[in-house]
């Protein structure tokens, strides 16, 4: 695999922070010096009154504020910055502001995404007299004990004795187990200082070393043993930057690899030995017969759903299966606890390994044809997306939303790791657009290709005009199939149908960006062309679709479900 332009800084965990004081900061200083430590660089959100004080520090400071139209779209933007950059943060005020991101934090703990929840509230002061304060709900801690069901780490920084030592714990944890975390911090204690000299530490998490050595003798055995085996890589190997340590070890030994469609793009797709994508019966009959025909299967930070699982029409043998996440450890039937994820995939670089090299069978990997161009033919699905497959380079990432445009992406081949974000598992539509802009602040070297269906871009698609203000360039295609066309597929009703809006005068709105309405392949070809000329504003291309039309894999899926339903 080619190696990344050094200009390039590739998805990886945040680095960390070295031991240091920090004598007589206010918490908030304190607050906006750690989130430097781990790396992050830009605040997704959206100010208030509670969090004024705070955001005002945030402007004096080196981060970047990134106003949001709405604040689950800066959860979403922080969620996609952090795939990208490696963590990610997000700023708002108590309540109506903490709550709107509800749905956006609830998807970046599904998918195991490290984001930063700062939300502000009422003065400790002022909540003594229990007074009916605006923006609260039931209690002044009802905020908080929701995000507490939906981060990994949570703490209210309302006194000075104990809050810089929970703005630690929490960045630690949002750095070790790659999800959510969630700080509140009341008005009135931005700018209260430490009492005390305070020294910053972190702990490194290790490994029990008897357990990885028993589990690495295990795995080894099997590994040796096998006649077939086969790699397939997840989502956590974008997480926690292993994504070349997959790649060495399939090269070292000649072990043909997939991927999990949550984990697309985890390594490069044009590797000699990446097969495709694995999803159980939705997935090519070759890469699926390839795969399940496997004695040995090793699964590297997969995640076990029912969308990679192909709604659970996967066919793995847990006897034959080495499977490890950052939460588990399974080899066969046996169970090791306290591994690190990297510790056992370096452990397996190193080990004494000799299987078999198993022979890629003619028909397995994808064959990409050239598209040849049917100006007057009105444009389909399967031909939309054979034609963005051609367009797409190595300074592109794609970013998909929920429904056919995720489905039919499945086929697309990614040059590169990291390189293609959509909600796989959690499943919530309106991510791509607000997505689209934390990517592109993550890594500015990269031009996002959106791939949205109608129905999500009505949701959220007023976030382009923050693309806009900040310059960025990222082509829209909006699948108009006036409606939900998943749902459609598999339960025809009117509730799927939706107003068909001039998508494409959208720019008109906004007083910026260029807008296309295509209907024929020729339409299509233009618009790519003129768009990908485009590099100083966003480019947005109305795609026509017949209300039946759908991608294969959506077509495999829906008479999956269909029978579930």
């Amino acid at each position: 695999m080619a190696a990344r332009k050094a200009s390039r800084r590739k998805s990886q965990p945040a680095k960390r922070p070295a031991r240091r004081g920090y004598e007589q900061q206010s918490i908030g200083d304190y607050l906006i010096q750690r989130l430097q430590d781990y790396g992050i660089e830009h605040v997704f959100g959206i100010p208030g009154d509670f969090v004024l004080q705070f955001y005002a520090l945030l402007t004096d400071s080196p981060l970047t504020v990134v106003g949001c139209t709405r604040e689950d779209n800066a959860g979403f933007a922080a969620d996609a910055y952090a795939r990208v950059h490696g963590m990610g943060a997000v700023c708002v005020t108590f309540s109506v502001g903490g709550l709107s991101m509800c749905n956006s934090i609830a998807g970046a703990y599904a998918e195991k995404s490290p984001v930063v929840v700062i939300s502000g509230a009422p003065g400790v002061d002022e909540r003594r007299s229990d007074p009916l304060l605006h923006h609260r709900v039931r209690d002044f801690n009802t905020q908080r004990e929701i995000f507490e069901k939906i981060t990994v780490a949570s703490a209210s920084l309302d006194d000075p004795l104990t809050a810089f030592r929970e703005i630690d714990r929490c960045l630690a944890a949002c750095d070790r187990y790659k999800r959510p975390v969630y700080l509140e911090l009341p008005r009135d204690r931005v700018r209260t200082k430490s009492q005390h000299p305070y020294l910053a530490s972190h702990e490194k998490p290790v490994s029990d070393k008897q357990a990885l050595h028993e589990a690495l003798d295990e795995a080894t055995e099997i590994i040796n043993a096998c006649r077939r085996p086969v790699i397939i890589a997840g989502v956590e190997m974008h997480r926690f930057g292993l994504g070349d340590e997959v790649v060495k070890l399939a090269e070292k030994h000649q072990i043909p690899m997939c991927a999990t469609l949550l984990g697309k793009s985890v390594v490069s797709e044009r590797h000699p030995l990446y097969l495709g994508i694995y999803e159980g019966a939705m997935c090519r009959e070759p890469v699926r017969k390839f795969v399940e025909d496997s004695d040995c299967i090793i699964l590297l930070g997969t995640f076990m759903t029912d969308i990679d699982l192909g709604i659970y029409t996967a066919n793995l043998d847990i006897s034959k299966c080495i499977y490890i996440t950052s939460d588990a450890l399974q080899i066969s039937h046996h169970h090791f606890n306290d591994v690190l994820l990297a510790d056992f995939i370096h452990g397996l670089l190193k080990a004494d390994l000799s299987p078999p090299k198993r022979p890629i069978p003619p028909g397995c990997r994808r064959e990409v044809t050239k598209f040849v161009l049917q100006p007057q033919a009105k444009i389909k699905t399967r031909r939309l997306f054979e034609r963005i497959n051609e367009l797409l380079d190595e300074n592109m990432v794609v970013v998909a939303d929920v429904g056919d445009c995720l489905f039919a992406a499945a086929d697309l081949t990614i040059y590169r790791d990291t390189e293609f974000l959509s909600p796989a598992y959690y499943t919530s539509m309106g991510f791509a657009i607000p997505a689209a802009l934390g990517a592109q602040f993550g890594d500015q070297n990269l031009r996002p290709i959106v791939l949205v269906g109608d129905g999500a871009f009505q949701m959220t698609c007023l976030e382009l005009s923050t693309a806009m203000k900040h310059g960025f360039n990222p082509i829209v295609l909006v699948l108009n199939n006036k409606g939900y066309g998943t749902e459609r597929f598999l339960h025809e009703g009117p509730f799927n149908d939706i107003p068909n809006w001039e998508y494409h005068r959208l720019p008109d709105l906004l007083g910026g960006g260029w807008g296309f309405e295509v209907r024929t392949e020729g339409d299509l070809d233009k618009a790519l062309r003129a768009a990908l000329e485009n590099r100083d504003k966003f480019s947005l291309l109305n795609i026509h679709l017949e209300p039946n039309d759908i991608s294969p894999a959506l077509e495999r899926l829906a008479k999956t479900l269909s029978k579930r339903i």
